[in-house]
């Protein structure tokens, strides 16, 4: 970027920039890391809002671009900020969809625990499993949920013009998916989802005898509730025990909510009861 390095030397002062290694600090400790965020977010901003005003080029704007959005999309006022005295510190959490390297700016997380991270896209492949061919393959950034495997999957089965036998795991599980290859004529092999129980080792779902058409829910006691009409942005019904909860022998196993159990129901339901 013409006149940066004049600016940055002028006005950047939280780390060596001629350097290139890493800023000479004790890594180890909290308060040196929160002190050397919040300098050199303010050197990004200082050095973005110096720079010559004249008209950049394509590969210079590129690299304004991405010097301002790598410095605020994981950043917040700091804890006792006023938001306006420009101190700063890392956001708690992850932004969505945040930019993981300067080199290849389209490059995502895909996958990130605390024992494996995993950054980059992901590619989708169908196979015909006699044969080991692949029939279709797509590359995609790895987050966002038009990216996930249920979405891709459906693109990648949408030029087969015969039923087919759908094999997948449980990425491929959703309601959506399974009802879309149900409605092409495909018969599915897909691994369904596990249910996880609102209390450790106590019931799921399935415990609950359900019926979407008449919209009553009957609990493992013997409990029955209207299921209400589906609503919000995802069309879920929902079913709430409220007091019949209390004193309820079965409690311990069912819920450790205040309020008694509330199950929530999605869209298809009955296409993920019968998968499972």
């Amino acid at each position: 970027v013409p006149g940066a390095d004049a600016v940055a030397a002028a006005q950047c002062t939280a780390h060596d920039y001629t350097d290139p290694g890493k800023p000479r600090i004790a890594w180890n400790d909290e308060q040196a890391r929160t002190e050397l965020v919040d300098a050199l977010v303010t050197d990004a901003l200082r050095l973005l809002g110096h720079l010559p005003d004249e008209q950049l080029g394509e590969k210079a704007a590129n690299a304004v671009g991405i010097l301002a959005l790598v410095a605020g999309q994981d950043i917040e006022p700091a804890e006792d900020s006023d938001g306006r005295d420009g101190r700063w510190r890392i956001t708690r959490g992850t932004a969505p969809g945040r930019m993981v390297s300067t080199v290849d700016p389209e490059a995502r997380h895909v996958h990130k625990t605390r024992s494996h991270q995993q950054d980059g896209f992901k590619a989708h492949l169908a196979i015909e499993p006699e044969t080991g061919l692949y029939t279709a393959v797509a590359l995609r950034p790895g987050a966002g949920p038009e990216h996930h495997e249920a979405a891709v999957g459906l693109e990648l089965l949408a030029d087969e013009d015969t039923p087919l036998d759908a094999f997948g795991d449980t990425a491929y599980s959703s309601g959506d998916v399974r009802q879309a290859l149900h409605e092409a004529g495909h018969r599915l092999f897909i691994k369904p989802a596990p249910l996880r129980p609102a209390v450790r080792g106590g019931f799921t779902l399935d415990d609950f005898a359900i019926d979407t058409t008449a919209a009553l829910v009957t609990c493992p006691a013997g409990h029955t509730v209207a299921l209400s009409d589906p609503g919000g942005q995802h069309h879920q019904r929902k079913a709430s025990f409220g007091n019949l909860c209390t004193g309820c022998h079965l409690r311990e196993q069912c819920t450790k909510a205040k309020a008694g159990r509330i199950l929530t129901i999605r869209p298809h339901h009955d296409i993920q009861t019968a998968a499972r």
